[in-house]
């Protein structure tokens, strides 16, 4: 297990430290130090081994409480708000490590967070709790590109929020508007939809709001914007947009005090 607050003993070295789960399974001395200086080259403090831990940033404790947990060899690693006390550039290193030991070790890890950049960061599937439930689970991608249920919707708009701001909704109550939001998957993200649909209809489309980022190294992103012009153009751009491998939602009515 790998503790938000380190859980580091500061009477004990960074080697002792380490060497903790090994000692309490009996492991012989020439094995533990074998073990112990192997972890300390893995994290990159092997320069610290005779450090303290009040000696160390936080960073720094947080790789060997990673080393610690190492120490017997786990199939699973359970990362309890493992960067939630770190600044974001120690955080992105530790998430590094992290990944790191996915791949070399093969161990599975099983991370809780309220952090929803670190599950966009790192990891291949999610579940979201309520009450003591998981109300939600899926794929990343899944779970952050459609969320199902209020509290998914929640955390993913702490990172994604595709919500019109509020400065551009009172723009558009000053008129008449039909409002759509769409939504890019992949290849679609770089079709030029709105040029091509400002070309081929007599409408006139701006942009309110937009964002795009990567999900498990596929790109996502939403548009939402404000459509001006006869209700037949609109109908017809409306209708076509459909058919350009793009999710498309009318978020606000022709006319309607949005």
């Amino acid at each position: 297990m790998i503790f938000q607050h380190f859980n580091l003993l500061n009477s004990k070295t960074v080697f002792d430290n380490i060497a903790i789960p090994l000692a309490l399974i009996h492991t012989n001395r020439k094995e533990r130090e074998k073990r112990v200086l192997e972890l300390l080259h893995f994290v990159g403090l092997a320069d610290k081994a005779t450090n303290y831990p009040d000696q160390l940033s936080g960073g720094q404790k947080q790789r060997i409480g990673i080393a610690r947990a190492l120490a017997t060899n786990p199939d699973v690693l359970l990362c309890d708000e493992a960067t939630s006390a770190l600044d974001p550039e120690t955080t992105g290193a530790i998430l590094e490590l992290l990944q790191k030991i996915n791949k070399e070790y093969n161990i599975t890890i099983l991370l809780i967070t309220h952090e929803m950049s670190v599950i966009r960061e790192i990891c291949n599937k999610v579940a979201v709790m309520e009450g003591g439930q998981v109300i939600e689970e899926g794929k990343v991608f899944d779970i952050f590109s459609n969320p199902q249920t209020q509290t998914a919707k929640n955390f993913v708009k702490t990172v994604i929020n595709d919500d019109i701001p509020a400065s551009a909704w009172k723009l558009i109550q000053n008129h008449d508007a039909t409002v759509w939001k769409f939504i890019f998957v992949g290849e679609s993200s770089g079709n030029p939809l709105l040029s091509n649909i400002a070309k081929q209809f007599d409408v006139n489309v701006s942009v309110l709001s937009g964002n795009i980022s990567e999900i498990q190294s596929i790109v996502f992103g939403y548009m939402i914007v404000e459509v001006t012009g006869e209700a037949k153009e609109i109908a017809r751009a409306f209708a076509y947009a459909t058919t350009q491998n793009v999710k498309l939602e009318e978020v606000g009515a022709h006319g309607s005090n949005v």
